[in-house]
């Protein structure tokens, strides 16, 4: 910038000191602003039809993935008991919400029945807004109710297409935010169509739709790209101030719909933390989205009744004591090399610290343990010793929380995503290393900054923080499968903006002298256009095919048993069974259960284990008690679980339960040696045999292929 105001100055003076160069100098100027005039009219040109695909795209996507649904499960023709069955496991709890609150006589009643509801957890009241992230559904019910749609749309629709719209908004907010970084909405074109294309891997909307993660992630995407604009250079105070509101809600937003808000913030206030470190992003920024995210929780801990967890979260003691250390520590980055050094190693020790006790303090002033199934598994997962712990290993025998499969890489790899993604990332990290490196260094280091003079390597602040961004939820993606979604739309928006990128392309030409101006605009643009038409000409034939091929639910056991529970128990009927299953009775049927899939509870995961003791090796009569102490009428056995082959030795409920209570596990294989054979039989097999010390506690009164439901004496 400084050399080329001196060298404008220069041409001012000479200008001055000869008269006739002013004259010739007047046609250059008109000149130059009939090429300002026609840049801005591209510029608008650009931009409307930039917004028109988005639009175009993001709504296609909705479509599409509406599409899928109806056509896997022939939404529109099947019976209302087989659509919620189609809810599964956790979903079907989520929406019973929606049901309930669409069914309640009032809004009053209907949101006074989620803040005292006693038929999610048997002899217990909780407050399911406090417990759950279930404002959307509130949201929609209300919604729903005051709109004059009912003659001409059912509550499960309104629902659904909402979800599916949603889609729109985040193909929309990826586009965006891949526009932002590269400067051209071809670089927009080309994260969207890798988004459809991945679809298997970027989303499970059209199978899982009431997941919390489909309300939370379009509101993150949102998020990312407001910050990407944020971190832009030169903006106005009034721009500004408007991309800091624009964060700050959808900050509000991802974290009121997702129980797992306060984990992907602070892997997105580590980003922050390490780029600040780095001085690679402006400090008053960085300070400002720290705030945003402590006063987004705050405020959803607030509409949740104080929710303990969210006040215990390390993201408010991450921020916090970043927010601390930064008032403590004066004069962080400057210095030599060697000097900065040492104060960021001592400033990131006195961060940690500080997380750790003020988090400390919290838990213990609050008596905080809803999350600690969370830490154990963590600790198991990442080797840090072995476990009985039933919960820790519930999630390690899952294959959501396993490590992602490789041949997630092959089926990316098909669309040319993954190679593009690791040669821009390549390439980042080297740049990303070097400004780091330069920037530390400070002004002394002059040898070196000559050297890199060639190749003139920068990293502008909102491209570092997509890098260090797709790194850090990379990492989480490879650690734990069901995180994946999180990285790999994230990664189609950045391998977009590296192949579109003038930075990327100019750095890479430059280093091979190949530089000019025209050859990087062509290879900007040529290279993404034929990835497109290469995507399109390979993926559209099986997008067409998919759309073609038509399914239908079919699930006649469950329905069975539903339909059965509606007409022959009473309506404040006590359930126990399988959580996943029990989510699908309170949704259908809305009786009471004695546990539910939502785990972040620690009286419901000992709760749950207790019920689980139908599949342990345990006597009837213990069984009986425990069953009866949650109020239970009816304990439904799935077969299925009895008899599970899904998961191997070690890993099977029954497994997990005998190795907790200390019992040797069925079947061929080795056992620890402190476990010892069990005085009884396994519960779910025995009961089938109507002995009379079954028969005195359990009736049957239901029985098909993969389900038996026994109803509870009521002894005196």
């Amino acid at each position: 910038m400084t050399t080329v105001r001196q060298r404008r100055v220069g041409k001012g003076t000479e200008a001055a000191e000869d008269q006739p160069s002013e004259e010739k100098d007047a046609k250059p100027d008109g000149k130059i602003l009939s090429d300002h005039t026609g840049g801005k009219l591209w510029n608008i040109l650009s931009v409307t039809v930039g917004g028109i695909v988005a639009i175009s795209l993001g709504l296609l996507t909705s479509v599409y993935v509406a599409t899928l649904h109806e056509n896997d499960l022939w939404f529109s023709n099947i019976k209302e008991v087989e659509r919620e069955i189609s809810f599964r496991t956790e979903c079907g709890l989520y929406y019973s919400y929606y049901k309930q609150m669409i069914q309640a006589a009032s809004i009053q009643q209907g949101l006074h029945g989620l803040v005292y509801d006693n038929k999610t957890e048997s002899v217990r009241t909780i407050n399911i807004l406090e417990r759950m992230n279930v404002y959307q559904e509130v949201f929609l019910s209300i919604l729903y109710r005051i709109l004059p749609i009912q003659q001409y749309l059912e509550p499960v629709y309104f629902y659904i297409y909402t979800l599916f719209g949603l889609q729109a908004v985040y193909v929309i907010a990826l586009y965006v935010t891949s526009w932002l970084l590269s400067g051209t909405w071809l670089s927009g074109l080309l994260a969207a169509c890798w988004y459809i294309t991945n679809r298997i891997d970027t989303t499970r909307v059209e199978f899982t739709i009431p997941l919390r993660e489909n309300w939370a992630l379009p509101f993150f995407a949102v998020q990312i790209a407001a910050i990407t604009y944020l971190l832009r250079t030169h903006l106005q105070p009034v721009q500004e101030r408007l991309t800091l509101t624009a964060v700050f809600i959808a900050t509000f937003l991802f974290s009121l719909t997702w129980q797992f808000n306060q984990f992907m913030m602070l892997i997105q206030a580590l980003a922050l933390f390490i780029l600040d470190c780095f001085d690679m992003l402006p400090t008053a920024k960085v300070m400002w989205l720290y705030i945003i995210q402590i006063s987004g929780l705050l405020l959803v801990c607030v509409l949740q009744f104080f929710n303990s967890m969210i006040l215990g979260s390390l993201l408010i003691s991450f921020n916090a004591s970043v927010l601390i250390a930064r008032t403590i520590q004066k004069n962080l980055k400057k210095g030599n090399l060697l000097n900065r050094l040492g104060k960021l190693i001592l400033h990131v020790l006195l961060v940690l610290c500080l997380t750790l006790l003020i988090n400390k303090f919290i838990k213990k002033m609050l008596n905080l343990e809803s999350d600690e199934h969370i830490f154990k598994f963590l600790k198991a997962k990442f080797g840090f010793g072995a476990t009985r712990d039933f919960d820790a290993n519930l999630y390690l025998c899952e294959e959501a929380f396993g490590l992602l499969p490789l041949n997630t890489f092959s089926r990316l790899s098909d669309t040319l995503l993954f190679y593009i993604y690791i040669f821009v990332l390549f390439l980042m990290t080297v740049a990303a290393v070097i400004v780091a490196f330069r920037n530390l260094s400070g002004s002394n280091q002059v040898q070196f900054m000559e050297k890199m003079e060639e190749c003139t390597v920068t990293l502008k602040p909102d491209a570092a923080y997509n890098l260090i961004h797709t790194v850090l939820f990379g990492c989480l993606a490879l650690s734990t499968m069901r995180m994946k979604y999180l990285w790999t739309s994230h990664m189609c928006v950045f391998a977009s903006f590296g192949l579109c990128s003038t930075e990327v392309w100019k750095l890479i030409l430059k280093c091979i002298h190949l530089y000019t101006s025209q050859r990087m605009h062509v290879i900007k643009y040529s290279i993404p256009i034929i990835t497109v038409l290469y995507i399109s000409y390979k993926f559209w034939p099986g997008i067409m095919d998919e759309l073609s091929e038509l399914r239908e639910f079919y699930d006649p056991d469950t329905v069975e048993l539903m339909n059965w529970i509606k007409s022959n128990t009473p309506n404040t009927a006590v359930f126990a069974g399988s959580m996943q299953l029990l989510a699908g009775v309170k949704l259908c049927t809305g009786r009471t259960l004695t546990n539910h899939p939502h785990y972040e509870d620690k009286n419901l995961r000992e709760r749950t284990k207790q019920i689980y003791q139908i599949y342990a090796k345990r006597s009837p009569e213990d069984v009986y008690r425990i069953l009866r102490s949650f109020g239970t009428d009816y304990v439904i056995l799935e077969d299925s679980i009895c008899y599970e082959r899904r998961h191997s030795r070690g890993c099977r409920l029954r497994d997990l339960l005998d190795i907790a209570n200390g019992h040797i596990m069925d079947g061929l294989g080795e056992n620890e040696p402190d476990l010892e054979p069990s005085l009884f039989p396994r519960f779910c097999e025995e009961i089938k045999k109507n002995l009379p010390s079954y028969t005195i506690h359990f009736t049957r009164v239901f029985q098909n292929k993969t389900f038996h439901v026994y109803k509870l004496a009521k002894h005196k």
